[in-house]
């Protein structure tokens, strides 16, 4: 590996899904550890941290309760996606020289705290929101938005939204992890409860607590380490409102992030072995791929049916579970970095996928059909 490469070298998930007994500074601290562990590292080697998700000002409340005096600090917040959006921040800070060796950390009691992620309604703040978050939309209702569009553009069926629901629980099954593990069908999902027109309650994820923990650093750097590292190989980040004029729901900020990081690591569409894809809701999963490029405007109903994003499929994606089945503490970012790592280095047992040399994560924060972010990262077996 180069000097100028940048590795993942720690990856750990906290196995709770249910922590009434835990703080949110907890779980991201027990996490902490087990990243460095893992790394064969300790605090003493951290001189970056990134966190989000944690309190106002969680990055600096975190560093006391870690007790870190780090060189660069990161609190990027743009919703679910924050964390594959540090990974390429700390990637940049690394190589700049800002420091060597970086944490990122989330801990969350969303269901302890019986947080109904996806079901408040927006309220004005800030000028931009005035027209729109003062008439109360909802995150699934927004999602739902989208779902409807894309159906009356080009006939898109709950059947096929529904197929991605129960590719996710077959996954989880898998996992011994996840949170729901029991298979589904199609039917079951067609039949669950309306939340949003046309999502039903299995189109949506689930809620729990939770958390993990990345560390990175450089190439160099990792030869003395433990564990097998796992190359950042490109990225990109962006935006989407509806500030700009007449609104596409079916463009997603997935479109520009995806078109610089597949640009920036210099391999295509056809080199990605898995996808580790933000699932809020089963439309976000189809409305991705399509975005990123996998499949043209329209075909994401059809892309996503006969088993071509399950294990042993073309494309396998979310091979945990997903926000769907496995865990969504309310900012699922992190665990497809975390998943990623293990299915590159080959460590995932049954859910594994063959010879995986490069994954793709991308995470979506904020309203999807209303203002969103988009982060994609690509990685590659070193």
């Amino acid at each position: 590996m180069s000097r100028a490469e940048v590795v993942i070298v720690g990856a750990f998930e906290h196995p709770t899904r249910w922590a009434p007994d835990k703080t949110a500074y907890q779980i991201a601290a027990e996490a902490a550890r087990g990243a460095l562990a893992e790394a064969g590292l300790t605090m003493a080697d951290v001189d970056g941290y990134a966190c989000s998700g944690v309190g106002p000002i969680g990055v600096l409340s975190m560093c006391h309760h870690l007790n870190l005096q780090p060189d660069w600090l990161d609190s990027t917040a743009i919703g679910g996606s924050s964390f594959v959006a540090q990974v390429l921040n700390a990637a940049a800070a690394i190589r700049d020289g800002l420091c060597s060796t970086v944490l990122i950390t989330y801990g969350s009691t969303a269901a302890s705290d019986r947080f109904a992620v996806g079901t408040g309604g927006g309220t004005a703040g800030d000028p931009p929101d005035d027209f729109e978050a003062v008439y109360g939309p909802t995150v699934v209702g927004a999602y739902a938005m989208v779902a409807q569009r894309h159906m009356h553009e080009y006939g898109t069926t709950s059947e096929q939204l529904a197929e991605i629901a129960v590719t996710m629980r077959r996954h989880a099954s898998l996992n011994p992890q996840a949170k729901y593990r029991d298979p589904i069908t199609v039917e079951d999902v067609l039949a669950s409860r309306v939340i949003s027109s046309p999502l039903h309650l299995l189109d949506c994820c689930v809620i729990s607590d939770g958390g993990g923990a990345l560390v990175v650093t450089s190439g160099e750097r990792a030869r003395d380490l433990a564990t097998r590292p796992i190359r950042v190989l490109g990225g990109g980040v962006a935006a989407r409102h509806s500030g700009v004029g007449r609104r596409d729901m079916t463009d997603i900020a997935a479109r520009q992030s995806g078109e610089k990081a597949f640009a920036r690591a210099g391999i295509g569409r056809d080199d990605v072995d898995l996808c580790m894809i933000y699932d809020s809701f089963t439309i976000t999963v189809l409305s991705t791929l399509e975005n990123l490029g996998f499949c043209a405007p329209g075909e994401g109903g059809a892309f996503v049916s006969g088993g071509r994003i399950g294990l042993g499929g073309a494309l396998p994606t979310n091979l945990d579970g997903g926000g769907l089945s496995s865990n969504h503490p309310g900012m699922r970012g992190m665990f497809l970095v975390i998943e990623a790592t293990r299915q590159l280095r080959g460590t995932c047992g049954e859910r594994q996928v063959a010879g995986a040399e490069i994954a793709l994560c991308h995470g979506t924060g904020g309203f999807l059909g209303i203002q969103h972010s988009g982060a994609t990262l690509l990685l590659g077996r070193a």
